[in-house]
């Protein structure tokens, strides 16, 4: 059954039983997460503070706990995930909590860190809000999602495959946040200095089928509400799988996918930060550090 919530677009229920699953062997399938940790965790390196209390905002096994170990930076780290099963494996204070209804008070955290878990939320723009709700006064913080360009080669298989054999088309691999868009929403959730940019993460498999089977296996395969229910065609992921190889294979006969990761960067708005000028507050004129003569509004310029 089909959400008429326009808001609806991911199956949240669905990504609580996958998670549940995804944690029992999870040491086999976490490099992604680990390899985004571990880049979302150097970005603190740029910032010269300590944080006494922060927050890990989908936990899975613990990867940014891991990344963090070593480092000054963070006190006290409380984890969150919306999986039982993975809140129970971390190695420290634990909750299980969904992203869409953060429980926790205003102002309660220095920090808050998310690696690969925000790009299934619903309401992106309202999550962040939450965010920045529980950041005390001058709190930062770092995410890290996949973004719209991941997993294209699939995308395109998989709707080759599809049309070839079933004479349509049905979303097949789930829509993400572009980073057009990302700054933006951090400033609409009343972020200070949001920074967003991205990078690709690009990893070999085997076969497309190979891939298909970590994907599930990490919960991280398609979650669209609107998607076709059941199982997919056989000959459907077959047919995709061969697409796959003869356009995106390596000379070693591996097969690659990519994974766009945006980081967002964004700090709770503080009196001491940095604020724009007031329009005619400046000291000096733009056309005095330009070395040019300044027009008045409406004046022409003589072409020599």
């Amino acid at each position: 059954m089909t959400s008429s919530d326009p808001l609806l677009v991911f199956d949240r229920a669905t990504l609580r039983l996958r998670r549940e699953r995804a944690a029992h062997a999870w040491e086999r399938h976490d490099f992604l997460k680990r390899e985004i940790a571990e880049r979302l965790v150097d970005r603190l390196g740029d910032v010269r503070r300590t944080f006494p209390l922060a927050l890990d905002l989908g936990s899975h096994g613990d990867e940014v706990a891991t990344a963090l170990a070593g480092r000054a930076t963070v006190e006290h780290l409380v984890r969150a995930d919306l999986g039982r099963g993975f809140a129970a494996r971390a190695r420290g204070p634990a909750v299980v909590a969904d992203e869409e209804f953060l429980p926790f008070a205003p102002g309660r955290f220095d920090l808050v860190l998310s690696a690969m878990d925000l790009h299934w939320v619903n309401d992106l723009p309202g999550t962040l809000i939450q965010i920045a709700r529980v950041l005390k006064p001058d709190g930062l913080f770092l995410g890290a999602l996949l973004g719209g360009a991941t997993l294209w080669q699939l995308r395109q298989a998989l709707a080759a495959a599809e049309s070839e054999i079933d004479g349509g088309l049905s979303p097949r691999v789930s829509p993400f946040a572009d980073l057009r868009d990302a700054a933006g929403l951090l400033q609409r959730a009343g972020f200070a200095l949001p920074v967003a940019d991205s990078e690709t993460i690009d990893v070999e498999y085997e076969s497309a089928l190979a891939l298909m089977r970590d994907l599930s296996a990490m919960g991280e395969s398609n979650l669209v509400a609107g998607r076709r229910r059941g199982l997919t065609g056989r000959a459907v992921l077959l047919r995709a799988a061969e697409l796959y190889g003869e356009r995106f294979a390596r000379p070693s006969g591996r097969v690659v996918a990519s994974f766009e990761v945006l980081f967002l960067h964004g700090w709770a708005p503080h009196a001491s930060q940095p604020r724009p000028l007031k329009p005619g507050s400046a000291a000096h004129r733009l056309a005095e550090a330009l070395g040019t003569a300044e027009l008045s509004a409406g004046e022409k310029v003589e072409r020599s």
